[in-house]
């Protein structure tokens, strides 16, 4: 880090004050304190909607040394409310990048951190909890830091799909480099519709790649019946940030589509989906956020090795309860609910990102899975 950088400094709302170095925009912000366990990534991460309102700590101890591309890009802007490393590194020589990460916090209006003892916050965190932080690069004093945190809100109740949705329907057509573990043999003419609550580019590619002629993106609050009448072959609901349970909307006109043509839903769309087949969410206590979380298929036994990001879960006591709901995917550190089908209708969720971005692609045959409507296998 250049010895220009000023002080800067983040306050918990437990009171803790973890002091650094200032780089990216000069201005404070607040957000739900969560760490990142991914060792590579931090463009995706950056960019991913799911990240609104959040500080991302990062546990990798150098960051910014391959700089920033516009292909690594999973939305159109930084989302994240501000990062914290334990070492900054300009990319002076990497031959991809177009921007440094400080150039690119900059535009995006997003402060930083380096210098943070970043393994000390990340056992304070997973000790004690994900809470709000105010993240400073414009004083480090402890009285102006806390009147931030006056006013701060909890995660918990929080509607955020409507801040990262897009405002008008549109449609996507471009496909990735062709990751998916079986070439497409049947011909791509079937339409899927994906509600929008925060989806990012890597999962559009995807759905491309599985066979689907064309993606029909929509506004997270789009109605069950303008979904209807674009008559496509499926639904896709997408990743976002937020409680899932403040979106009751969202889930009143999701239950209207059940079982009106396949339905497959990933992270909050995994939620949304709990929540429409009369199933509860529950805030976890410091989240899932890395690129290398275990989870075991039951039908296989297999184990995959998955990217995550979401800091609450589906309720598997209610699962149990449930006669038509199946536990396909459970989380090998705390066997919380990572995916289930129907059993009568065609409707899948996982809460893990099946498209990586960043992370392992174990298990990007789910979305040919998806294409052909068939869950049950």
């Amino acid at each position: 880090m250049a010895s220009k950088a000023k002080p800067g400094a983040l306050l918990l709302q437990d009171g803790s004050l973890w002091r650094g170095l200032s780089f990216g925009a000069k201005t404070t912000s607040v957000g739900e304190v969560v760490f990142h366990t991914a060792l590579s990534g931090y463009q995706e991460i950056l960019t991913d909607p799911s990240y609104r309102k959040q500080i991302i700590t990062f546990s990798s101890v150098q960051i910014g040394n391959q700089g920033f591309h516009s292909e690594d890009f999973e939305s159109k802007r930084v989302w994240a409310s501000g990062c914290l490393v334990r070492d900054y590194s300009e990319p002076l020589y990497h031959w991809r990048k177009e921007n440094s990460l400080d150039e690119i916090l900059k535009q995006n209006k997003t402060p930083a951190l380096s210098g943070i003892d970043t393994r000390r916050l990340i056992l304070h965190l997973r000790e004690n909890g994900n809470q709000w932080g105010v993240i400073s690069t414009e004083t480090d004093d402890l009285k102006s830091l806390k009147k931030h945190l006056q006013k701060t809100v909890s995660m918990q109740g929080l509607s955020l799909t409507q801040e990262v949705s897009t405002s008008k329907m549109y449609t996507w057509t471009e496909g990735s480099s062709a990751l998916l573990n079986s070439p497409i043999t049947t011909p791509a003419n079937k339409r899927v519709v994906v509600m929008d609550f925060g989806v990012k580019h890597q999962i559009l590619r995807y759905l491309i790649d599985s066979g689907f002629k064309e993606a029909i993106v929509v506004p997270a609050k789009t109605s069950a019946k303008d979904i209807l009448a674009l008559k496509a072959d499926a639904l896709f609901l997408s990743n976002g940030p937020g409680d899932p349970a403040a979106e009751t909307e969202i889930v009143s006109e999701v239950k209207k589509l059940i079982g009106e043509f396949p339905i497959f839903g990933i992270c909050l769309g995994h939620q949304i989906l709990g929540l429409a087949l009369g199933l509860s969410t529950f805030k976890l206590k410091f989240g899932h956020h890395g690129a290398n979380h275990p989870v075991q298929n039951l039908r296989t036994g297999k184990v995959e090795i998955t990217s995550q990001n979401h800091g609450f879960a589906v309720s598997a006591e209610e699962i149990a309860k449930h006669k038509d709901i199946e536990v396909t995917h459970l989380n090998l550190n705390d066997q919380t609910v990572e995916g289930f089908v129907h059993k009568k209708y065609p409707v899948c969720a996982i809460q893990f990102h099946p498209e990586s971005a960043p992370g392992p692609i174990d298990s990007t045959f789910t979305f040919k899975q998806f294409y052909e409507g068939n869950f049950h296998i």
